[in-house]
């Protein structure tokens, strides 16, 4: 496993493949479009998820045209299927390519997961097995994406139910190698790593020391859902409906106190409140922000 890194040297001006500002954001929902519009909320950025604006016009073009005049943006993509045994979808790059040459986001990420078989597209983010073969495959599809769009990409640690008896590789140091072969950044997101960890059985904290953390470009923050397994014991769901975890919160802390303030995302994709609620949230995670710069 990685060597621990010690907080005081994980702080940076700029993170790998990330231009936003230490702050906190929010999801831009179409909900919210015209609030925002109307209010200018003091947030650091807004995301929104590429798949939703690959066409030529409409009005979710013109809000988010508006938004972009104003804050800054992160662009997150969930269809590229990065860990896919088949090649990439070039249509999809292209258009990808083509929506940040509109907007210039301040960054881009997508996940560690696959969604595709030959032809058929799976409306799912699904594990890898953490071998060689699986690795050498990750690494060639990061490099195909970041010298198409010409920039690096941040890419996000998985919420993961199961694991593969082939594995051969720990996850983070699956993630490590991928970072240290393509040059990309990490998209750490605190609520996979907690969801994951109880799901495993492992200690979410020593998970997070084991990654490359001075390549974290943003962190993502969110609720869970929670179940039983056949077994009776606790099953955590990465559905981003819920309020963020006290659990959460904690691990978020120890995570800044390691690296210092960084670009940290609100998600919530169901059961929306309303916007002041999301609000509160981004309050909530611009306090710890804070209070990690004086710390820093």
């Amino acid at each position: 496993m990685s060597t621990p890194l010690q907080p005081a040297t994980l702080h940076r001006a700029q993170a790998v493949g990330s231009e936003l500002p230490p702050r906190t954001g929010l999801g831009l929902k179409t909900e919210h479009f015209q609030t925002v519009l109307e209010t200018r909320p003091d947030l650091g950025f807004f995301e929104v998820h590429a798949e939703n604006y690959m066409v030529a016009g409409g009005p979710f073009h013109h809000y988010l045209g508006l938004i972009r005049e104003q804050y800054p943006l992160s662009l997150h993509g969930v269809g590229l299927s990065i860990g896919a045994e088949g090649p990439l979808d070039k249509e999809h790059l292209k258009r990808l390519a083509v929506l940040i040459e509109r907007y210039q986001p301040q960054s881009f990420s997508e996940h560690l997961a696959w969604s595709t078989h030959g032809p058929v597209f799976l409306n799912d983010l699904l594990p890898l097995a953490y071998d060689h073969a699986t690795l050498q495959r990750v690494c060639e599809h990061v490099d195909q994406v970041q010298s198409t769009l010409k920039r690096p990409m941040l890419l996000e640690n998985p919420a993961t139910y199961l694991q593969f008896q082939r594995s051969t590789l720990d996850e983070a140091d699956f993630i490590s190698e991928i970072i240290h072969r393509t040059g990309c950044g990490l998209l750490l997101d605190v609520n996979n790593v907690y969801v994951s960890s109880i799901n495993h059985q492992r200690d979410p904290l020593a998970y997070i020391e084991s990654l490359p953390l001075h390549a974290v470009g943003e962190i993502h923050l969110a609720g869970f859902a929670e179940d039983t397994d056949n077994l009776g014991d606790r099953l955590l769901i990465d559905d981003h409906g819920a309020p963020i975890d006290q659990a959460v919160w904690a691990l978020y802390q120890q995570v800044l106190d390691k690296i210092g303030p960084m670009a940290t995302l609100i998600e919530r994709d169901n059961q929306l409140p309303a916007f002041a609620v999301l609000l509160a949230e981004a309050g909530q995670a611009e306090e710890l922000l804070k209070q990690a710069e004086v710390r820093a």
